[in-house]
């Protein structure tokens, strides 16, 4: 008999808030986290807008020695990791810590030490670079020293899947406590790429936004969307197996109900244009929660405000849920957040649970223009005050990849 698995615990940093309650609360009043970059020399930049982390001092969250070797990336997993931990009441004392596990993901991991440090090695020569170069830059650092810090001696991995990574973590974590692995995941995602490479690199893809206007930069859905806008930030989630969960208490948030993956085989970066592969990746996610279509009232869109992206999804939706697509309501957080790549799917799995929990459906901010290619309920501006039951969370990344994961709104 498969088991059943719920959340217990979250946090998240990303550029609404560096807590869960503060970021929600900005969800809540539809702000926008995009503004003029400050991490980086945007003069020679066609790019000058992103939303990043505001107001950080990283030595309010780490010890300061141990900050500095760790990438950026890391630091933001690991504050959003602590965050959930003690969000969830988890003590490792009282767990097997075999039983516990950690699959925290990034799409890109550590660039900014990348630049850093290839820039000293060419001025001083690449034996006098830092010795924490390697295990500062590489991708599954974030989850190794977040078991570090909370003893979890279970699996620890990291998914890289780009855009997808984040949500690929969290059906990961899902399914191996669902399978009888273990008994606690903690999972989710971590980015920081706005940098030089990382920005100029999305740049010259003709991926970003160009304009200055923050209101008119992320506009899912909107006819005149022209590209994503950069976005930095980290969200991480502890999950159960429900009987642990009841056994100590544990409040919860809501339950994983459901996961699907797949690939669409088609293009390094476009995604196919008839959305086949995410239309797949939500069939095996109602497949895997035993749920019919018509009972998923909301979808947390990928949404990414890119012409080829929210063309597709929107295919994607119709084709998975035929005429109940137009009675779905499908919004797009990343148009207040911004695009976090790798963090993205992880932090849209916490708005997707929070909406459930709290009865609020997050709005799709800044849309002016319909698109006729995009016509479904967008909830376009305005949040609403909606109790649904189910819910669906995509995130699609470069190379092809889909995940879908399907919540439930908890109820004893």
């Amino acid at each position: 008999m498969k088991r059943r698995v719920v959340i217990t615990g979250m946090g998240t940093i990303n550029p609404l808030g560096h807590n869960l309650n503060d970021t929600w609360e900005s969800v809540k009043k539809g702000e926008c986290g995009i503004d003029r970059i400050t991490l980086m020399d945007t003069e020679n930049f066609k790019v000058k807008i992103a939303a990043e982390v505001k107001n950080l001092d990283v030595g309010e969250y780490i010890d300061k020695k141990e900050a500095k070797r760790m990438d950026r990336y890391t630091q933001l997993a690991f504050i959003a990791a602590k965050e959930a931990l003690a969000d969830s009441g988890i003590d490792i004392n009282n767990e097997d810590p075999y039983r516990c596990g950690t699959i925290i993901s990034s799409g890109i991991g550590g660039l900014k030490t990348i630049e850093s440090e290839h820039e000293r090695g060419q001025k001083r020569g690449y034996e006098k670079i830092s010795p924490f170069f390697i295990p500062m830059s590489i991708s599954n650092m974030a989850a190794g020293q977040i078991a570090i810090e909370t003893g979890f001696k279970g699996l620890c991995t990291c998914v890289v899947t780009a855009c997808a990574s984040g949500t690929n973590a969290v059906g990961d974590a899902f399914h191996y406590i669902k399978d009888g692995y273990a008994d606690v995941m903690m999972c989710g995602g971590s980015e920081a790429c706005i940098t030089e490479m990382g920005v100029g690199g999305f740049t010259v893809m003709q991926a970003l936004n160009v304009t200055e206007d923050i209101n008119r930069a992320s506009i899912p859905f909107d006819k005149e969307r022209g590209g994503f806008v950069m976005g930095e930030g980290a969200g991480i989630l502890i999950l159960e197996e429900l009987e642990h969960a009841k056994k100590r208490n544990a409040k919860i948030y809501a339950e994983i109900a459901g996961y699907g993956a797949s690939c669409d085989a088609y293009h390094i970066t476009a995604p196919d244009p008839e959305g086949a592969g995410g239309t797949a990746a939500m069939v095996f996610a109602m497949k895997d929660a035993e749920v019919n279509p018509e009972e998923v009232g909301y979808i947390n869109a990928h949404g990414t405000s890119t012409p080829l992206n929210d063309k597709g999804e929107t295919k994607a939706i119709k084709a998975a849920f035929g005429d109940h697509a137009y009675k779905l309501m499908v919004s797009s957080t990343k148009s207040m957040t911004g695009h976090l790549l790798g963090g993205s799917g992880a932090v849209e799995a916490i708005f997707t649970a929070m909406a459930l929990k709290d009865a609020f459906i997050p709005a799709t901010i800044n849309y002016q223009v319909p698109d006729p290619e995009c016509d479904l309920d967008i909830v376009p501006n305005e949040g609403r005050n909606v109790q649904v039951n189910v819910a669906i969370s995509n995130s699609l990344g470069f190379g092809g990849h889909n995940a879908s994961i399907l919540l439930k709104k908890w109820e004893d």
